[in-house]
């Protein structure tokens, strides 16, 4: 049985992002900077093809076509660019080693994408890593006011698929030939998280991102899992009627 969905008839549409620095415990997101970033994320990602493997770009042969890519990034209407800038040792930001976009902008609907995400060697399985994914959405959430954050990726990425799951997204479905990337069919795998699911999502965040719950080499104690509330799984919709 189908409920009525609550009252949107005062709803407004949700912000566009702009340029911002989000600044949290083990990292900083400022906006994309080719001139500025482009000797940093080189240096994080040169000799490290497979980074690119899952994205539609890359891998590049030199500083100068990753610069040029990365100033497409900057100055392309679609989507904004963070760059992610992990706390070093002095827990000041040390080198932008990776970067991750807000895209797929539908500010009439209240619906954003966390897309184009790349993680230098150095960026991934840290807390870092997971708190930039933290700052994103609770800036789309409780900034820009979006009902529905959307995460997409290869239906054949394990590991993007492992990490929706385990940042709170909830799987919606694969999308058959959704896409022709890099000479290749691409089934796309849908991902959500929705605006009265955050309250529940960031408390899970919050809690794991304190230090204490790491070590002195910044291993976990606990999962962000073990924080987090249990998921309800998409059901699959029968249609009662005769074929």
């Amino acid at each position: 049985m189908f409920s009525l969905q609550k009252n949107l008839e005062e709803w407004q549409p949700a912000a566009l992002p702009v340029d911002v620095t989000l600044a949290g415990r083990w990292v900083l997101l400022e906006p994309l900077s080719a001139a500025r970033h482009a000797p940093e994320l080189w240096q994080a990602v040169h000799g490290q093809d497979a980074v690119w493997t899952w994205l539609n770009d890359g891998p590049y042969a030199n500083e100068e076509e990753l610069a040029g890519a990365l100033l497409a990034k900057e100055q392309g209407p679609a989507a904004r660019f963070f760059a992610l800038r992990p706390h070093g040792p002095s827990h000041k930001p040390g080198p932008a080693v990776g970067y991750a976009s807000l895209m797929r902008i539908d500010a009439a609907n209240g619906v954003i994408e966390v897309g184009n995400v790349m993680f230098s060697p150095t960026l991934q399985r840290t807390p870092a890593a997971t708190e930039a994914m933290y700052l994103m959405a609770r800036h789309i959430f409780e900034d820009l006011g979006y009902r529905r954050y959307e995460w997409k990726c290869n239906a054949q990425n394990t590991p993007s698929r492992r990490a929706a799951e385990r940042l709170g997204f909830t799987f919606e479905g694969i999308f058959r030939q959704h896409m022709v990337s890099k000479g290749q069919n691409r089934d796309t795998a849908w991902y959500s998280m929705l605006d009265h699911e955050w309250p529940a999502r960031k408390a899970a965040f919050d809690a794991w991102l304190v230090p204490e719950n790491f070590d002195a080499n910044g291993h976990q104690k606990r999962t962000l899992r073990s924080f987090s509330p249990p998921r309800r799984m998409m059901r699959r919709i029968t249609d009662p009627s005769p074929v």
